[in-house]
């Protein structure tokens, strides 16, 4: 199980770094570099959206790789998705910018932010089932965690990449090359990952299937669209305080507070290294007490914190800004620690790898994809305490504690469960 869950823990931090570098450079750099005729707001807001398509792009990937999971197992569902992710993240550090080829340059990113969101929607489905279907019942809640810690590493590694070149290069520099240098980097991460997945052995729940579905997506549109559309809007609050957090802040408070960028990025990491500490422990506790209660924790905990989080972010100051995320982040993890256990419980093994893959992905388009866009707008019309982007993220929150509120719990009673209760 250690060496199964350090694989699925590697590999989705590799993945969500390719992700995540992104999302950080859409924040920083991409909008005047691919968006020079916009005006700086417009030319954000530009730069997010391309960051949005690799959101509308992953409940796809989850359908394609889902089909691969579930009809052919876990295991090719981890290989071929890297690799998908890997080679986009490469190719955009490669794109040349506006300047030297007009509007092809845009074009260009669009297609790559779309691959790279195409693989990371099958990556999730197939490191979490691996990990989750060979755990024992007891104890499933904990080494589920293991891959949700990669995303956490994932963004700490892209961002001190990130923050290493803005610390070390001038403004120039860092717009004219340094920039590329974390997405080329993702070449030698995606080829350690392979490495490292090459000798997993496939899923015993999925070994034990008499018979597998044969159009996964149509069992799970027939038989758990209502536990798919739960699941994904009791998501959204997670995705829409993460990025937040990790993406608009970075923006609003670099352009718009002047709080410099190397700055923010240490406040941001900071963080997100506690959040991914913690998610171990709190992955415990779902395995004790459910993991139910918690998710309604975590939601309203984020709830309660939006407002207080807009307050600390908009004084400027390093250490209140940090507490804002901070805080944030422990309602997110409170979440997010225990849903690989979760998703995967609540369908049925048949057609467990689509259904809570698409899932989990629709949540990212309701809450990740539109957070850094609709925030960035709201604030753009506010004063100097952008209360509307409180407002908006504290409604998401209580969109989502309602669907969590009606989902069921399913952790084993006891050790010796096979198979808890299914959707």
């Amino acid at each position: 199980m250690l060496r199964l869950a350090a694989a699925a823990l590697a590999g989705t931090a590799i993945e969500f770094y390719d992700f995540f570098v992104y999302g950080t450079a859409a924040a920083l750099v991409l909008g005047p570099l691919f968006f020079p005729t916009f005006s700086p707001v417009a030319g954000t807001l530009a730069a997010f959206a391309t960051f949005g398509v690799g959101f509308v792009a992953r409940p796809l990937g989850s359908v394609l790789f889902g089909h691969i999971g579930d009809r052919h197992g876990r295991r090719p569902v981890l290989v071929a998705s890297l690799l998908l992710t890997g080679a986009a993240t490469v190719a955009v550090g490669c794109v040349p910018t506006y300047d030297s080829i007009g509007t092809a340059a845009p074009a260009l990113l669009l297609v790559l932010r779309f691959l790279q969101g195409l693989g990371l929607g099958g990556e999730w489905g197939g490191a979490v089932l691996l990990t989750a279907e060979h755990a024992p019942a007891d104890r499933r809640g904990l080494w589920s965690s293991f891959p949700q810690i990669g995303p956490a590493l994932g963004f700490v590694l892209a961002n001190g990449v990130m923050l290493a070149l803005s610390a070390t290069l001038s403004e120039a520099q860092f717009a004219a090359w340094g920039w590329r240098v974390p997405f080329w980097a993702a070449g030698v991460l995606a080829a350690a990952g392979l490495w490292l997945r090459s000798s997993l052995a496939e899923s015993p729940r999925f070994l034990e299937l008499r018979e597998h579905a044969r159009v996964p997506l149509v069992e799970v549109v027939r038989g758990h669209w209502r536990l798919v559309l739960l699941t994904a809007g009791a998501l959204a609050v997670g995705y829409a305080l993460f990025y937040a957090v990790t993406t608009w802040s970075l923006a609003y408070a670099t352009e718009r507070l002047g709080v410099s960028r190397t700055v923010m990025l240490a406040c941001i990491m900071a963080a997100v290294v506690v959040k991914g500490a913690l998610t171990p422990l709190v992955a415990v506790l779902s395995d004790r007490y459910g993991r139910r209660p918690l998710c309604l924790a975590g939601c309203a905990g984020a709830a309660v914190w939006m407002f207080p989080m807009i307050t600390l972010l908009s004084t400027g100051e390093p250490l209140l800004m940090f507490l804002g995320f901070l805080v944030a982040l422990i309602a997110f993890v409170t979440m997010f620690a225990v849903i690989a256990a979760y998703l995967p419980e609540l369908y049925e093994p048949r057609v467990r790898c689509t259904g809570a893959a698409v899932g989990y992905n629709l949540g990212g388009v309701l809450g990740g994809a539109l957070t850094p866009i609709v925030a960035t707008a709201i604030a753009d019309q506010s004063g100097r305490v952008p209360w509307g982007v409180a407002a908006y993220l504290t409604g998401i929150a209580l969109l989502s504690l309602g669907c969590f509120a009606l989902l069921p719990e399913t952790r084993p009673v006891k050790a010796v469960t096979a198979e808890p209760v299914t959707g």
